[in-house]
């Protein structure tokens, strides 16, 4: 087994920072394209929703998983083979019209994505101790938040320029150039492999799970980040059928988007060291302030601008309150570090892209009061779960 050079850490490490947003480009890049892709292959909006729902639960759930088999097997050749399928898949889907076969693909990609992510979160835990962990750690939920800054801006443009197609070509090189470069400068990082028993990989969900704070904190991970899924999930036909506007400026819209969670995860990176019952009150009462406002004005202001800059706000807040847990739910579980990482985030995953499509089935979105409500049950979804959060991580004082 090849294993990580000392003299290679670094560019691995530069490696593992560019893998980590993958799962965001995939996610995202090709938003800006649902209005096209469900008018050229004669689909409903609902029908190009569910591509990007299959993605999100397929994703979700394999996290479940993925963990335990790479704290068993290793990370480097699950990294490779699942590169090599997520190159394939995006190239299925470019040359594909069938919707049969995209929702497959879709599935499919999302498992390797899944391996691909997991492995490289882990990277971090496997090959630094101390603050220097800690901070790399954080700094994984920062470097995620730039795939919704740039793969929305950048699919509004393929689209403009090729077509929905060039959005998974786009994905099919990104994969291809990272795993040349994975399998020349990377290797093995994980010290002691775990035996792959079924008994121990239950007991460890079961440690997880039954730690009450790991657990909700997996509710308000995927409540939290529903907010920002609604939004993505509409932004387009907003756009474009509301305010009759171009690609283009969905691109533009999720960049402000992907904007704000970048920098709310920064400032929650500045506050590291703060208890973290606190930081998330300071978020949820902002965000209900900021959500006041933008439900008294809604019928007021018509403007798109107007809109945004409440998304901005309210993103902002969301992407302090997922940087601050995830690497709490992280950086407490060391042992278990990538058992802890594919739980924490599959859950989340799956409890986010199951709620924001049963919002956006029940509310029709499609200007800033409708997006207002659609936020509101979120928002107070996560504040009663955050009641319950509090009692737990008292029972820890060390950490809260």
């Amino acid at each position: 087994m090849k294993t990580l050079k000392h003299e290679n850490v670094g560019i691995s490490t530069f490696l593992a920072f560019a893998l980590i947003p993958i799962s965001g480009f995939a996610m995202d890049v090709y938003i800006p394209s649902f209005p096209h892709m469900a008018s050229e292959l004669h689909l409903s909006e609902s029908d190009i929703k569910l591509t990007l729902t299959v993605y999100l639960v397929s994703y979700g759930l394999s996290q479940l998983f993925v963990g335990s088999i790479s704290d068993s097997f290793g990370r480097y050749r699950i990294n490779l083979i699942s590169l090599l399928v997520l190159f394939l898949s995006s190239l299925g889907i470019a040359w594909s019209s069938n919707i049969h076969v995209i929702l497959s693909l879709r599935l499919i990609q999302a498992i390797a994505i899944s391996f691909i992510v997991v492995c490289k979160r882990a990277f971090f835990v496997d090959v630094f101790t101390g603050e220097k962990q800690k901070n790399y750690t954080s700094m994984v939920t920062v470097v995620w938040s730039t795939a919704p800054i740039l793969a929305p801006f950048v699919g509004g443009f393929l689209q403009e320029a090729f077509g929905w197609r060039a959005n998974f070509y786009f994905l099919a090189l990104y994969a291809l150039i990272l795993l040349i470069l994975e399998w020349i400068y990377s290797g093995e990082t994980l010290p002691k492999k775990q035996p792959f028993k079924l008994k121990s990989v239950m007991s460890m969900y079961r440690e997880l799970l039954n730690a009450t704070d790991f657990s909700l904190g997996i509710l308000v991970l995927g409540l939290s980040y529903s907010m920002i899924m609604v939004f993505s999930m509409n932004i387009a036909f907003i756009v474009e059928h509301e305010h009759h506007l171009t690609a283009v400026y969905s691109g533009y819209c999720a960049l402000i988007s992907g904007l704000a969670m970048f920098f709310g995860g920064l400032w929650s990176k500045k506050q590291i060291n703060k208890p973290i019952y606190q930081k998330l009150q300071l978020s949820i009462r902002s965000q209900f302030i900021i959500l006041a406002i933008m439900l008294s004005t809604a019928l007021l202001f018509h403007q798109l601008y107007i809109m945004m800059a409440f998304v901005f706000l309210i993103h902002f807040w969301l992407g302090f309150s997922y940087n601050t847990y995830f690497t709490y739910s992280l950086t407490s579980r060391p042992h278990y570090a990538a058992t802890a990482s594919g739980l924490a985030s599959g859950g989340s995953y799956v409890i986010f892209s199951i709620a924001s499509y049963v919002v956006v089935n029940l509310i029709d979105i499609k200007d800033q009061l409708t997006l207002g409500l659609a936020y509101l049950v979120l928002l107070v979804c996560v504040r009663l779960t955050l009641i319950v959060v509090r009692q737990a991580l008292q029972k820890a004082p060390t950490v809260a």
